[in-house]
This record gives C-alpha cells, sequence and structure tokens, in this order.
C-alpha cells in the first residue's frame, strides 16, 4: 500500500469517499507486547479528530492504571475546557462497571461481569453513542466462552452509522479475525521478561 494508494480497487458499487468513510472494525491479537499500546495510540488519534473515544478494559484489575488511561483522561479533559478533541470515556471490567449498581452482579463473577460489559457496549452501539471504541482484552472473555462469538460478530457487522471498534488481546476467534477489516498479529521476537527483567514503568505501565 505505497503511499496509503490501495493496491487493488473492488467493484462494489461504491464511491472512493464512501470506501474510505466506511467504519473499520480493528483486530490486535498475538503473542508478542503491543496490542493494547497501539489500540491507544489509534484512539489518540480519533480523539484529535474530535471524535467521542470510549474504551472498556476487560480483565485488567481496577487497581491497575495504566499510562494511556492517565492520557487519554486528561485528553478528555482538555476537551472539556477548551473544546479542543473529543469526549473521552474509561470503563473497567474490575470496577464492576460504572453503569452497575453494587448489587446486581457478584464482584467475583468475572464472567457475568463480562457478559454485562459486552451487553453495554452493544447497546452503545445500537445507540451510536460514540465515535470510535477500544476494547481492550475482548479477546479473552471470547476465547473462554464467556461471551458467545457469533452474537459479537454479528452485532459488530450490524452497527450503525461510522463507528470504529478496536478489539485487543491473544488468541482472538477465527470468526472475529474474518470479521474484521483491520487485522495486525503482533509476533513476540523478544521481550526483557525472558531475561527475568519485571516489567517496568513507562514501559509496561
Amino acid at each position: 500500500m505505497p503511499k496509503g494508494v490501495p493496491l487493488t480497487v473492488p467493484d462494489d458499487g461504491l464511491t472512493t469517499r464512501q470506501r474510505r468513510n466506511a467504519p473499520v472494525l480493528g483486530v490486535h491479537t498475538g503473542d508478542g507486547k503491543g496490542k493494547s499500546t497501539a489500540a491507544f495510540g489509534m484512539a489518540m488519534r480519533a480523539w484529535n479528530a474530535g471524535m467521542d473515544v470510549a474504551v472498556f478494559q476487560f480483565v485488567k484489575s481496577a487497581k491497575w492504571r495504566v499510562g494511556e488511561e492517565t492520557a487519554l483522561r486528561a485528553l478528555g479533559e482538555v476537551h472539556v475546557t477548551t473544546g479542543a478533541g473529543g469526549p473521552v470515556s474509561w470503563f473497567k471490567m474490575g470496577s464492576g462497571w460504572s453503569w452497575l449498581r453494587a448489587n446486581d452482579s457478584d464482584g467475583d463473577d468475572h464472567a457475568e461481569a463480562a457478559r454485562a460489559g459486552w451487553r453495554e457496549i452493544a447497546r452503545r452501539l445500537a445507540e451510536q453513542e460514540h465515535d470510535f471504541y477500544v476494547l481492550d482484552e475482548f479477546t479473552y472473555p471470547l476465547d473462554w466462552g464467556w461471551v458467545d462469538v457469533d452474537e459479537v460478530v454479528e452485532t459488530l457487522r450490524g452497527r450503525p452509522g461510522r463507528q470504529h471498534v478496536i478489539i485487543t488481546g491473544r488468541r482472538a476467534p477465527a470468526q472475529l479475525i474474518e470479521a474484521a477489516d483491520l487485522v495486525t498479529e503482533m509476533v513476540k521476537v523478544r521481550h526483557p521478561m525472558d531475561a527475568g527483567r519485571k516489567g517496568q514503568k513507562g514501559i509496561e505501565w
């Protein structure tokens, strides 16, 4: 794809503008480092374009605060105070999801929490609440059978409007990869942990 120009143009009856403005479903998978980091980088681009950005973190503990969360929340505040960029929302499964009352689900039932998160995402997609979604580490609830893959794929394929969705995590299901417009596999060649080095602030979080 030299200089951003497609090598082939499909005979699909669409104009160049229609193809260019089509919503993107992206999947970042594989064993290498950088899946979430790349997704958050795309979210920052989306923010700069004035899009409404929403991040949904699955699996990660509510106590973990990754650097990208701090940065994107700060950008959300910039939007509120100056009007630059777009709104930013950030939700964590480990927090019990902010839209659930404390007695709505058992905090230890991670599978039900994941399903509740997906139901809320599906609702927001149907109502076109955001422009750019990051479903961070969402492949794991799919891989573990907590959330039905076919339902997810059907919902994502049928989402209205121009809503971009980026999903991260290892072992992305084949159905999700087949449905995606953009698939990147991070391949690990070498990692500091292979040499017994623990994660470092500013590198891992």
